[in-house]
């Protein structure tokens, strides 16, 4: 079941104390997990109607907490692609440089606490239980939105933790995201791509001028990658509140090849190149093998620069090791991610066509004698588009999701039959695996994708 589902025992009895008992009833990590999901919308389970407009509730929550996001310096990191393993690999330099990081990124894959963490470290089951103990009185006031709290705990953590730095990935958009209330040292936009059309808008530039909204007077922002239909957007946003623009496409060249251990890819042998600059290359290993990290490798590096010109100790010795251990140091997972190597299973959170795009590249090279394509999706994305991207040739393994978005798999089978795919559908993602493994030889690929929620189901 995914780790946002209710169990009804438990969801019964927590809300038979909440609403029947007078008294306070002292809840434990599990019923308070289960009451925040059923007293809050969540937008990963249920979608647009989760969404809030505006930072009236966050505002709200964060004065009652006595301003924590003012408590700490930040890094603010947006845009449609690239923003997590970005934010990891940010976060991962900054405690390899010996600073207390906090690191605030969403959605989480099994656990609610992998949202916020602390030198990498998941914050613990107890912290979460007593701040829903001390503000359930306000949440039930302000009535805020599943991720209006979650921001809210985690820059309550923060400040509590007196971070040296945070890092904090916007949830959805930027102008109107929860996280938008901080006021960071640095703002990064990773690029603009198709995606959550439904709330940002149906242009590319839509959707950028929204992200665009993370962008601050007087506070610089560096922009991932230099797309010609949305780069004015972001240089007239820039000019309008008098702060500096770069662009990590104009300030590096990253060069990276695959470094097969024992016959499989377990890093990308890196050649970071500075245009603008006459430091020598620097070479180094990442253990994100994903060929798209080496565009993220470039945003990281402008930010580095950046907090570098403010202050920040961090060295080319500090950036080698922190790149080479960006899973280790941090937890991430899901990014194009080894799971099996007979046959070879890999997994990867890329969901919308930009993401998709990148996942197929890196399909073409890997060796393989047959593709088994285990696919799910969330019923409010455009599944057409991605649907008509994917290989023909590839056997189909349909299955939804275990959120309320989760698109029918006998739904997404009929659509793909459109587009010439095929394949059968399964109950759960678990049995669409199984079946894959199952009809697998020992040298074909199965992949894992469409959603970063069928990932949570299978890492």
């Amino acid at each position: 079941m995914w780790i946002e589902g209710l169990e009804i025992p438990v969801y019964i009895i927590t809300i038979y104390f909440i609403i029947l008992h007078p008294i306070p009833y002292a809840l434990d990590y599990k019923q308070t997990i289960d009451y925040l999901y059923a007293q809050l919308p969540v937008f990963t389970r249920v979608g647009v109607s989760a969404y809030k407009a505006d930072l009236t509730n966050t505002i709200e929550l964060c004065r009652r907490l006595d301003y924590p996001q003012n408590k700490f310096k930040s890094v603010h990191i947006g845009g449609t692609n690239g923003k997590g393993s970005t934010s990891h690999m940010l976060a991962a330099m900054l405690q390899t440089a010996g600073y207390k990081t906090g690191l605030y990124t969403s959605p989480h894959l099994k656990d609610f606490r992998e949202r916020i963490r602390v030198n990498g470290k998941m914050i613990s089951e107890q912290t979460v239980i007593d701040f829903v103990a001390r503000h359930q009185p306000d949440f039930e006031d302000i009535r805020p939105s599943f991720f209006e709290m979650t921001v809210a705990l985690a820059f309550d953590v923060f400040a509590r933790e007196k971070v040296d730095i945070a890092v904090i990935e916007v949830g959805l958009g930027g102008r109107l995201d929860s996280t938008n209330i901080i006021t960071p040292l640095l703002s990064v936009i990773t690029n603009i791509g198709w995606d959550h059309m439904n709330i940002l808008g149906d242009t590319l530039q839509l959707i950028a001028a929204e992200k665009a909204g993370i962008i601050k007077t007087h506070i610089p922002v560096i922009i991932g990658e230099k797309q010609d239909e949305v780069a004015d957007i972001f240089v007239l946003r820039a000019k309008q509140v008098d702060t500096e623009i770069s662009f990590a496409s104009d300030l590096f060249e990253v060069k990276g090849e695959r470094l097969k251990v024992k016959g499989f890819d377990e890093y990308l042998e890196l050649q970071i190149i500075p245009l603008t600059t006459h430091h020598p290359p620097l070479t180094t290993q990442l253990d994100l093998t994903g060929s798209y990290q080496l565009k993220n490798v470039k945003t990281v590096l402008a930010a580095v620069n950046e907090l570098r010109s403010q202050g920040f100790a961090i060295t080319d010795e500090h950036i080698k090791t922190a790149l080479r251990k960006v899973k280790k140091l941090t937890g991430l997972h899901g990014r194009w991610e080894v799971l099996s190597k007979r046959p070879l299973i890999i997994c990867d959170t890329g969901h919308n066509p930009d993401g998709i795009q990148e996942v197929l590249k890196n399909i073409e090279g890997v060796n393989y004698e047959q593709l088994h394509f285990v696919i799910g999706m969330v019923n409010d994305k455009d599944s057409g588009k991605v649907l008509a991207m994917l290989p023909k040739d590839a056997v189909y393994y349909f299955c939804k999701p275990d959120i309320p978005r989760g698109l029918e798999a006998e739904s997404l089978k009929q659509q793909a039959e459109s587009f010439g795919l095929r394949g059968e559908a399964y109950p759960s993602v678990k049995a669409a695996l199984v079946a894959a493994q199952k009809k697998a030889t020992a040298n074909d690929l199965v992949f894992v994708g469409g959603s970063t929620f069928v990932v949570a189901e299978i890492v």
